[in-house]
């Protein structure tokens, strides 16, 4: 018989994905982990997990664009959260035919797995950069879509992949919308880790454009919205934001961080950092209300609490950041 307390998590090796599969495993679930097959038998962050979680976890390392690898993985499960894509903003501009075909292709091949075994519930994940820069703040899930990258054009057209079989074959489908997840584990890829780092390790930091606005969010209140997005009763095809409502300039969360950590750190801007000017996202800021009218959550921890936590983890794993400093593309 199958277990019917088993969950599918793509993406399971990734950053938000890691601290999913923890979150699941703390509240009873077994775990099915899906990550990208790799010859070092690299199961990402999930190996930073402590042994008694990890013993509860299935890893099945496949690719998403294989879609009898992606069905295997999604056989006997009641619910799957897809989180598996490739997410770097400055790759897209690289390879966008890769981003385009792991995150449009990827997530048709969830979808169709999805549609194949009848799972209860598939909790579908895109991102803040859908909406491109704020026409209206705060940002609620009616505002326009735009794709000001081809990573954020992608995620348009999984989202849209995914209403689509919700409305064709009526696949109970929750999408899920982070905004800027923030938190330990973290890569360098991601503007906090990048400013803690280089001010840890130096007198200076070297970022990029310092003025657009984010709605930092930590990463147990997002993987909190995922939790109760898989068992909320609203309905099929919902899409529901994860953000605070607040939202700061990459300035000044350099500057909350050097505070925090009580230092003089200079800023230097490097423009092979920049993105095109069109391209660039310059404010995103969201409306909670529907979170917390559909799922009742709204987000619990501070900025300023937050970051405090991320500097501290990243202090004790300091020596684990690679080429601190250079841009991680």
């Amino acid at each position: 018989m199958p277990n019917r307390d088993t969950v599918l998590v793509t993406g399971a090796g990734g950053f938000i994905g890691s601290h999913l599969v923890e979150a699941l495993v703390l509240n009873g679930f077994s775990v099915r982990a899906f990550v990208r097959y790799n010859s070092r038998q690299d199961w990402g962050l999930l190996s930073q997990l402590d042994p008694e979680t990890r013993s509860h976890v299935e890893v099945i390392s496949g690719d998403l664009q294989d879609g009898g690898a992606v069905a295997d993985a999604m056989r006997d499960v009641r619910i799957a959260f897809h989180l598996g894509a490739l997410i770097a903003i400055p790759y897209s501009y690289q390879h966008p035919d890769e981003v385009v075909a792991v995150n449009v292709m990827g997530t048709l091949n969830v979808l169709n797995a999805a549609r194949r075994y009848g799972i209860e519930r598939l909790v579908h994940t895109s991102t803040s950069e859908v909406y491109g820069t704020a026409r209206y703040v705060p940002m609620d899930e009616g505002h326009p879509l735009q794709g000001q990258s081809p990573y954020s054009a992608s995620k348009i057209a999984a989202d849209k992949i995914a209403e689509s079989y919700c409305r064709s074959f009526e696949l109970p489908v929750v999408t899920v919308r982070p905004f800027n997840t923030y938190g330990p584990r973290q890569s360098t890829r991601a503007v906090i880790p990048t400013i803690i780092t280089q001010a840890l390790s130096s007198g200076r930091v070297s970022l990029g454009s310092l003025d657009p606005r984010r709605d930092f969010t930590f990463v147990s209140d997002t993987v909190s919205g995922f939790l109760k997005a898989a068992t909320a009763d609203c309905p099929p095809g919902t899409t529901v934001n994860l953000g605070t409502g607040r939202d700061v300039s990459i300035r000044e969360v350099a500057d909350l961080i050097f505070s925090i950590l009580g230092r003089e750190v200079e800023i230097a801007t490097e423009s092979h950092r920049l993105r095109p000017k069109d391209s660039e996202v310059d404010r995103l800021c969201s409306s909670p209300a529907l979170a917390a009218e559909l799922l009742g959550w709204q987000a619990e921890v501070s900025l300023e609490d937050g970051l405090r936590a991320t500097i501290d983890w990243v202090r004790e794993h300091l020596g684990d950041y690679n080429l601190i400093g250079q841009y991680t593309v």
